[in-house]
């Protein structure tokens, strides 16, 4: 408390010999303490109660109360609506798996994490990164054509790219033509990954990451794995979190819509500048904070993580 609250108090009871606080004016609150409670355990129980559906818990009761004074009685009690994330589903077994690399790799030095070559494959639309898009304006003015984003059928097409990284710097990007599939893949690795791995002066031991997408991990790229003597390190499934280049990609994306692309050649063209553009100190930092994100999946036992 304060020291005029405590002087007051102490006034109260100098003068009335009582400390109790009098009715107060005002309306009185509609919803008791124990709906309070309850509603507080609905949405603790499932978080995607809307407050539409309180609203009506709360009408059979007999009250009838607008769905902004539930809000703001959930948000004295520290409860706010907010964006549900979108991460992969996980199994029980994936939970294990995730858990497992984390704790089998969370002691690795810096030296064996600079020895990675990671991979990895994207789309990026013509039209497509228009996620999280602001814009100043008045009242009524809306349809203005300056406050609008444009928007294709189908994104106005898009390309797939392959692209791989390591502490030294970005390796190869190439846009994959049509639908990959394991020929196509091994035709990818073959052409890139050992220029890559010569650009990026990645020494004798160099490790190979790539997730468990099925073309990764048929029995023809397994054999061609072999035959080139790969050192592939062991991932779990559903993980794009502990894959640092999932955070280039969107650093790419941005880099590329903010040059706003009229075409896909223009789209390709300007992946590979700003890929090429992107500083070897930034992979070096999602390198270096590696560490957290496996602390992160075993707080977590194996489940979902901010990253």
């Amino acid at each position: 408390l304060s020291v005029s609250t405590v002087r007051n108090i102490l006034r109260k009871w100098k003068t009335t010999g009582s400390v109790q606080v009098k009715a107060r004016s005002g309306r009185p609150r509609k919803i008791s303490d124990r709906q309070k409670r309850r509603m507080v355990r609905t949405v603790r129980v499932n978080p995607q109660t809307s407050t539409k559906d309180l609203q009506h818990h709360l009408a059979a009761d007999g009250v009838t109360v607008h769905r902004s004074t539930i809000r703001r009685t959930l948000h004295k009690e520290m409860l706010y609506a907010r964006v549900m994330q979108r991460k992969p589903f996980l199994r029980p077994q994936h939970k294990q798996s995730r858990l497992r690399y984390a704790q089998a790799h969370l002691d690795k030095p810096a030296s064996f994490w600079n020895k990675v070559l990671w991979t990895d494959e994207t789309k990026i639309e013509l039209f497509g990164h228009n996620k999280g898009r602001y814009a100043w304006r008045k009242k009524n003015t809306a349809f203005q054509e300056k406050h609008l984003l444009p928007t294709v059928k189908y994104g106005g097409g898009s390309i797939m790219l392959w692209g791989c990284v390591a502490s030294a710097g970005t390796g190869n990007l190439v846009k994959v033509e049509g639908r990959m599939d394991s020929t196509q893949y091994q035709q990818i690795l073959e052409t890139n990954v050992q220029e890559s791995v010569t650009k990026l002066k990645l020494r004798r031991g160099w490790i190979f990451q790539q997730d468990n997408d099925p073309k990764h991990c048929s029995k023809s790229t397994k054999a061609f794995m072999q035959r080139n003597k790969y050192n592939v390190l062991e991932w779990p499934s559903q993980s794009p979190d502990l894959n640092i280049i999932e955070n280039l990609w969107c650093e790419l994306k941005r880099a590329v819509h903010a040059r706003k692309p009229s075409n896909l050649n223009e789209l390709e063209m300007f992946c590979k500048e700003e890929w090429s553009k992107i500083p070897s100190t930034t992979i070096q930092t999602l390198i270096g904070t590696y560490r957290k994100r496996l602390e992160a999946v075993i707080f977590a036992k194996g489940g979902s993580t901010k990253y």
